[in-house]
């Protein structure tokens, strides 16, 4: 697997994005009865904020990105979009284990939100995400990370 680096969004990437969340949510949100190609983009296009967002690439191949920003109990895990191509090799545990292993993240919530019968659920759970509520639409969970230090993720 080739490095996976982190880099900061900018404002004129939220086009990219929402044309990624599209493709990746497209089967999930079609089994579910809720995909609407224009509205799954817009949706991203009205939640996106640069600041928190980063750009997952590999030898400088745009991979995908994730959303982390800070709530007042911690972080909120948002917008965690991996390009097909690179799903399933272990992408997503590089990424969020980046991200959990921040000194700033220590002690603190993180939670998410995940679709009902999304393969990314079984990713979370290994991180120790647990189960807070359900709907017939998402999954929402959270894990308080405990004893974790690490370099923090440039720029981060």
């Amino acid at each position: 697997m080739k490095e996976i680096t982190l880099r900061k969004s900018q404002n004129s990437d939220v086009e990219t994005l929402a044309n990624l969340r599209a493709i990746v949510l497209r089967d999930d949100l079609t089994r579910l009865g809720r995909f609407d190609e224009e509205k799954v983009r817009q949706r991203f296009r009205n939640a996106f904020e640069a600041v928190y967002t980063w750009i997952i690439e590999a030898d400088a191949s745009f991979v995908g990105c994730i959303a982390f920003k800070p709530t007042l109990e911690g972080f909120l895990l948002e917008h965690f979009y991996i390009q097909p191509l690179y799903q399933g090799n272990g992408v997503g545990s590089q990424v969020l284990k980046k991200l959990l292993e921040q000194n700033d993240v220590k002690g603190k919530r993180v939670t998410l939100n995940v679709l009902q019968g999304s393969s990314a659920r079984r990713l979370y759970e290994r991180f120790g995400f647990k189960v807070d509520r359900e709907d017939p639409i998402d999954v929402y969970m959270s894990v308080k990370v405990e004893g974790v230090s690490s370099t923090v993720v440039e720029g981060m």
